[in-house]
């Protein structure tokens, strides 16, 4: 195999398959001092502020004249005097294509009385506030299978009982897209699939008032749904006595399920890239995209998110929405973005972060147009705000922060029953009540951190294994996780720690 690869013929630059010395001959020139793997070599001379092309798609400026031979990275590469605001044709459903032909794949999953098919079956707390995260992490705690593993030895088939607390509701306005935003991640976790069974904690006092949360999301108390206050109660020991006694009321309803074949339709996978390097657009997210087509054609869901990471890629996904307005969905929330990171003081090229930039990735274009590939190639048929619920079957945008935690989060409360997480630096991630699949990019990492790695992709890099192949390892291992099998995250308890709502506006 070349030292490099070379993805489009049009390109002005290749990208290093692994370290190449100074004066390596690569196609009719010759590197220029040392490139670190994944990242780019110039495959031409550009001149200062000359677009450089990767993909044939616009990664960014020469900010200095560059040789062919040399490494094109930070030091003479940027988004340019405009930073990125260069036109970009959306050519809103000029790609969409005929749907592809149903197939009919099947999981072993759990149906709840109301059909809903879950992936897991747990109970969870939540807390509304901060305030009664202590009280909430103590219920749980009391059921740990680390800290008491006879605990739920006579529940064999309840996967555990999880604390999902955060750092808000409170210090917040009681109106407002803040608390708008935390409602509804808390409705969604509170009616997810994974869970049999939910108990919420408050405070008494606080913004996010429980019986408000209630109303305004269509939800009542009942065997499946308990909530209550420690000011109500009189106090830590009798709130934490109350919750373990519901969950033990809970516990044999939760107990009386089992698997049985479900289709692959009801599968909802939520897309994640964290910590990406120059290989992650090359072998895992393209894998991972062809992986979603393969779901999309079982009728399955697949949730791409992370706004600030598809900026620069997203008239990639205008062309395949289904209609206009879902296009111009998309592009809207692209511009609330611009709008927010201004107001704050910001900017859309706050990313890639050290260590994206140490893995070869340049500029946010550049990253963007390697996250976008997680999407396949079917066509768009919904743009949805943070933790709505998703209702459409298909290839689905969902406006989320690129902060992996908080955007799995909103993906998870819109319905997602399965997360997969690409990652070229290496990742230690969890979700509960949804299991994680992490896919690594390249085989350096997969020797370094397999005990995280659920596949690995870097033999897509340096052993030639297709993207089509790769692709359906991955749908098969989608499959098996859906079914039971437990993803290298949960074996090491990840999860509750990771529930991380969104939180925007002022703290008070």
């Amino acid at each position: 195999m070349t030292p490099y690869i070379r993805l489009h013929a049009a390109d002005d630059v290749v990208i290093a398959r692994s370290q190449l010395m100074s004066g390596a001959a690569i196609e009719s020139f010759k590197v220029k001092g040392l490139v670190p793997p994944g990242h780019k070599v110039a495959a031409r001379d550009i001149a200062a502020g000359e677009p450089v092309r990767r993909y044939n798609q616009i990664i960014g400026f020469a900010s200095q004249a560059i040789a062919a031979g040399e490494h094109v990275h930070v030091h003479n590469l940027n988004m340019g005097p405009e930073k990125g605001s260069f036109a970009r044709d959306y050519a809103f459903c000029s790609d969409v294509k005929p749907e592809p032909p149903r197939q009919e794949a099947t999981f072993m999953g759990i149906v709840r009385p109301d059909g809903r098919v879950a992936t897991r079956n747990y109970i969870g707390i939540l807390s509304s506030v901060n305030c009664s995260a202590t009280v909430v992490r103590a219920m749980a705690d009391h059921f740990s299978k680390q800290t008491h593993p006879s605990a739920l030895a006579a529940f064999p088939n309840v996967d555990g009982v999880v604390a999902l607390t955060h750092g808000t509701g409170c210090g917040m306005g009681s109106e407002g897209l803040g608390i708008t935003l935390l409602e509804r991640t808390l409705a969604g976790y509170a009616t997810h699939a994974n869970f049999a069974g939910v108990i919420m904690v408050g405070l008494g006092c606080e913004a996010n008032q429980i019986n408000t949360w209630l109303t305004r999301s269509g939800l009542q108390e009942g065997k499946t749904l308990h909530t209550f206050n420690i000011q109500d109660m009189g106090g830590t020991a009798k709130t934490v006595a109350k919750g373990i006694a519901l969950v033990e009321q809970m516990l044999p309803h939760a107990n009386a399920v089992q698997r049985v074949p479900c289709s692959a339709s009801h599968i909802v996978v939520g897309l994640q890239c964290g910590g990406s390097d120059g290989y992650s657009g090359i072998s895992a997210n393209p894998a991972l995209g062809a992986a979603v087509d393969l779901l999309v054609a079982h009728g399955g869901t697949a949730i791409l998110s992370e706004t600030p990471e598809i900026y620069g890629a997203e008239h990639l996904l205008t062309r395949r929405a289904v209609t206009k307005a879902v296009g111009e969905k998309l592009v809207e929330r692209i511009k609330w973005w611009e709008h927010y990171t201004e107001i704050n003081q910001g900017e859309m090229n706050n990313n890639p972060s050290p260590g994206n930039k140490a893995g070869g990735l340049t500029t946010i274009l550049e990253k963007s147009l390697g996250a976008v590939a997680k999407g396949g190639t079917t066509n768009l048929q919904a743009v949805y705000e943070y933790a709505e619920r998703v209702n459409a079957h298909g290839f689905v945008y969902m406006d989320t922060p690129g902060y992996d935690p908080v955007s799995a989060t909103g993906q998870v409360a819109g319905g997602a029953n399965l997360i997969c997480f690409t990652t070229g630096r290496g990742s230690a991630y969890g979700c509960a009540p949804s299991p994680s699949l992490k896919l690594a990019t390249n085989n350096t990492l997969w020797k370094r951190q397999s005990e995280d790695i659920d596949i690995n992709c870097g033999d897509v890099v340096d052993e030639g294994v297709s993207i089509e192949a790769k692709g359906r390892e991955i749908f098969q291992a989608i499959l098996d996780c859906a079914s039971g099998t437990p993803s290298k995250s949960e074996q090491h308890g990840y999860g509750q720690q990771e529930f991380v709502p969104w939180q925007v506006g002022a703290v008070m």
